[in-house]
């Protein structure tokens, strides 16, 4: 069975309907008692011994568990009833009946106002939102806003006296630090479990869940249930909202997964003052992600970082002065890896907020000021003769662009290209991304109009002992780079 990666809540959801557990709920405003949650930091905590160190954990786990709640949620809908008997009483479409259901997941109390951090799909299409607390006390949540694009929510109860976690700073999480997970897994019933383990990753993303991640991963036991819950470090201080993980089973098998707080904490600010999301806006498409293969083919040294595609016209890159085939390796002089983890922090920025970009343009290296924008919230013909042995080496041809196949591929007349026929599945071009209908444009950042001059610019490559090869590639009106080898 393959492993697959989904979020933390569908399956208690389902486990709270078979056990049939009531959600009560309590509009009076409580008070709950003075629980101590000042937790000394790491650096002034001594630790000389192994019970030192546990006792560390048990003053951790103690003091931050009273911020941690459960979120119980119903929905009601009417569904069809067909009564094979209806029929005989003048009703043949059945009837419809009212069904409950209801839902689990986790949430951390992040301020004495009463907000409340937790997941959207803990909390999206509900009816009702009740919050549990550490005692038993139950009220109803106020939604005060949502962003699907980064899975987070926040919630307003009235309740005096709160405890709360204070937020910490996910950036200066490191893979192997300590960290406790604090949440509901399974069922009410088993409310504020507490489990112990690493940061086993960071910078992870999960597109088929959210479109901005930068997920932090970790193997302490996180299980359906936990979304929305807390990841808390050494410290004692909040430093990721716990929402999905991998698993074969639907159960935990150590690889779970955080939003970082920093990414939380602005999205709650906004929420909460402006009542919607406003995300940092560059205007550029991605070309390429930088590995070595594609330094190679740009005939760089071991670079890593991102090739710009296009450059959007009026756009806050184009008056910075970013160009197409610049290489964006630093963000605030921080290096950048790949092209989820740039893109989610440049929406982590608010609009006019100025970044520094270090990029490489022909080899030379540069410093670019950029002040970000608002992000608004998006066959073929038969293949001509040639060598065979060079599409073998290939491992795919191509075709020079006609009326025909600009008809198919929705091609204006000033785009000047050769389209890719047949690919093979095995070849090191298909395994780079490249895909049959694909229009090149270049090949080592020569313009290639026909078919002819395409294999001419390959075959000169050969001839120059050109391992890899870079193709600059035209797919749905935007332009990639791609590095492959022969």
């Amino acid at each position: 069975m393959n492993t697959t990666v989904k979020n933390i809540f569908g399956v208690a959801a389902a486990i709270l309907v078979l056990l049939g557990l009531n959600v009560a709920t309590n509009s009076d405003t409580i008070t709950l008692p003075d629980y101590d949650t000042k937790v000394e930091s790491a650096e002034e905590r001594p630790v000389a011994s192994l019970s030192d160190f546990n006792n560390a954990i048990v003053d951790i786990a103690e003091k931050t568990n009273p911020a941690v709640v459960t979120v119980k949620t119903k929905r009601t809908e009417e569904v069809r009833v067909i009564n094979p008997f209806s029929q005989f009483f003048g009703n043949p479409r059945g009837e419809t009946r009212e069904r409950e259901q209801r839902g689990l997941g986790s949430g951390v109390i992040v301020s004495e106002e009463g907000y409340v951090l937790t997941n959207n799909h803990v909390i999206a299409n509900t009816d009702e939102i009740t919050v549990r607390m550490y005692d038993g006390d139950e009220v109803e949540a106020e939604l005060v806003g949502t962003d699907p694009q980064t899975d987070i929510a926040v919630l307003k109860i009235d309740v005096e006296n709160l405890p709360t976690v204070k937020l910490g700073n996910s950036d200066n999480l490191k893979v192997g630090s300590l960290v406790l997970a604090i949440g509901s897994p399974l069922s009410e019933d088993l409310a504020h479990t507490v489990s112990f383990g690493i940061v086993s990753a960071r910078g992870r993303s999960l597109n088929n869940l959210t479109f901005y991640g930068d997920y932090i991963q970790t193997d302490a036991a996180i299980n359906p249930g936990n979304s929305g819950g807390a990841l808390i470090d050494v410290n004692g201080q909040l430093v990721g909202i716990n929402s999905a993980i991998a698993s074969r089973s639907g159960g935990n098998e150590g690889i779970g997964f955080a939003i970082p707080v920093n990414l939380a904490e602005r999205i709650m600010n906004d929420l909460i003052e402006d009542g919607e999301v406003s995300r940092g806006y560059l205007g550029m498409t991605l070309g390429g992600e930088v590995d070595q293969t594609m330094a190679r083919g740009l005939g760089l040294d071991d670079v890593r970082g991102v090739l710009v595609g296009q450059v959007e016209e009026d756009s806050p890159a184009e008056e910075a002065g970013l160009q197409a085939r610049d290489i964006i390796v630093s963000l605030n002089g921080e290096e950048v890896k790949d092209w989820d983890s740039f893109r989610t922090k440049i929406a982590s920025k608010k609009p006019n907020d100025t970044i520094e970009l270090g990029i490489i343009r022909v080899g030379e290296r540069l410093e670019l000021e950029v002040t970000l924008g608002k992000r608004n919230d998006e066959m073929i013909a038969q293949a001509p003769e040639s060598s065979q042995s060079l599409e073998e080496q290939l491992g795919f041809s191509v075709n020079s662009l006609n009326s025909e196949l600009r008809n198919q591929l929705d091609l204006g007349n000033d785009i000047e290209g050769v389209v890719v026929m047949n690919i093979q599945r095995s070849s090191s071009a298909y395994e780079r991304g490249l895909r049959r209908g694909d229009v090149i444009t270049a090949v080592k950042q020569t313009k290639v109009s026909t078919s002819e001059e395409f294999y001419e610019e390959v075959e000169t490559a050969v001839a120059e002992g050109d391992q890899v090869i870079l193709l600059t590639v035209l797919r749905d009106n935007l332009i990639q780079y791609l590095a492959f080898e022969l």
